[in-house]
């Protein structure tokens, strides 16, 4: 399966900031930073030549506010993302930030494992909007953080999660496995999710230690044993 650069774009006026963002960013496996601005106008300047699928957005530009700038691009560039990064906390300019459809929300001094966790989270629910065609409510409240949202409002204890289990990342594998039919491979649920084959195997197997999923042992006549996963019936 293809898996696609996600090409950045990075409005930040603090050269300091912009390189950090830039070199963690770098690092993760499918993004690519192509640009920098420091100003809002020259933001637009270069989205005339380039449109990159996702923007690192501060509020506080020379020239505009970067609530703006976002309402500016969300009239002429529906489908780039926007991942607001600022030292700006209020209500207000939160509100403004979700009514213009803002994908994450990170305030400054930024956390750099936040920031990584917000770019896996959009890669992997760009990912599975990318490969689907219709999707069911679950998946729907997982786009919508609405699970997120609900363990706020009735303060419910947080899950704990072993060394490499993501709740972002193991809430879609969920909700994929709610859709199964029978037994799948790793490798084939793999291509469902968006994510790598050891990823899912690692996700697969936490289920599994919850008894969440049922392993089958399937012998071909060549080759090694095939583990398949299916949903445990309870």
């Amino acid at each position: 399966m293809h898996e696609e650069t996600i090409s950045v774009l990075i409005i930040e006026d603090d050269a300091d900031a912009a390189n950090i963002y830039k070199q963690f960013t770098d690092q993760m496996e499918r993004f690519r930073v192509v640009a920098t601005a420091s100003s809002g106008e020259q933001a637009l300047q270069l989205l005339k030549v380039i449109q990159p699928q996702l923007l690192l957005l501060d509020v506080f530009l020379p020239d505009m506010n970067g609530i703006d700038l976002l309402r500016e691009i969300r009239k002429q560039y529906r489908g780039i993302d926007v991942i607001l990064i600022t030292a700006a906390n209020d209500t207000e300019t939160v509100s403004e930030a979700i009514r213009g459809g803002a994908f994450g929300y990170l305030v400054k001094p930024i956390i750099v494992d936040k920031l990584i966790a917000t770019l896996k989270e959009y890669e992997i629910v760009r990912g599975q909007l990318h490969q689907e065609q219709v999707v069911n409510q679950d998946k729907i409240d997982v786009y919508f953080r609405k699970n997120q949202q609900s363990a706020l409002i009735e303060e419910v204890p947080k899950e704990t999660y072993p060394k490499g289990i993501d709740k972002h990342t193991l809430k879609l594998v969920r909700a994929t496995v709610q859709e199964m039919q029978g037994s799948l491979s790793a490798d084939e649920l793999s291509r469902q999710v968006g994510i790598s084959y050891s990823t899912m195997r690692r996700y697969l197997e936490y289920l599994v230690s919850l008894e969440e999923m049922e392993v089958e042992i399937f012998y071909g006549n060549v080759g090694r044993p095939e583990r398949k996963y299916k949903r445990t019936v309870k």
